[in-house]
């Protein structure tokens, strides 16, 4: 289920809320978050950055408890949705949050106090979230209701 909004709305927000709702209920969660500009997730001095600066296009970094991968790309290479659904390790639930053109369900989020219109021209929307409507958007358990009925099966999505 993807959560798509303008900046500001409260996507994050909200993904954290469902985050912990879903997986107080025992169900395994992974999130995907398109990011617009570049980001670094390494540090200056760490061995995984210094692999990187040294030309690696790879760097997995890996303990016992975590395991980042690191994946440097060319310019106008971005990986699609489908993609990185793919990567992903198994679980029950996958939240999308950007990823606004890809043709999965999606919830809008919408927050007419920070000033900026509604996205449009959006396709598979299946609800616009604010703070006013309904289910309001600080609703929790309402949104998490509606992704469990909404949501559709990963296979699907790679096809």
């Amino acid at each position: 289920m993807g959560l798509v909004g303008t900046s500001g709305s409260g996507k994050t927000t909200l993904i954290l809320k469902l985050v912990q709702h879903f997986t107080a209920q025992g169900l395994r969660v992974a999130t995907i978050k398109h990011a617009h500009a570049g980001f670094d997730i390494d540090h200056p001095g760490k061995d995984s950055m210094r692999h990187r600066q040294a030309g690696a296009a790879q760097v997995v970094v890996s303990s016992p408890r975590r395991i980042a991968h690191i994946e440097e790309r060319a310019p106008d290479t971005e990986a699609t949705l489908p993609q990185l659904l793919a990567r992903l390790s198994p679980c029950d639930l996958v939240l999308v949050e950007g990823y606004k053109a890809h043709p999965h369900p999606k919830i809008q989020i919408y927050r007419p106090d920070n000033g900026k219109p509604p996205l449009d021209a959006l396709q598979n929307v299946i609800a616009t979230l604010s703070p006013d409507g309904q289910p309001s958007l600080d609703d929790t358990q309402a949104v998490a209701h509606m992704i469990m009925t909404h949501a559709v099966p990963l296979q699907d999505l790679l096809a």
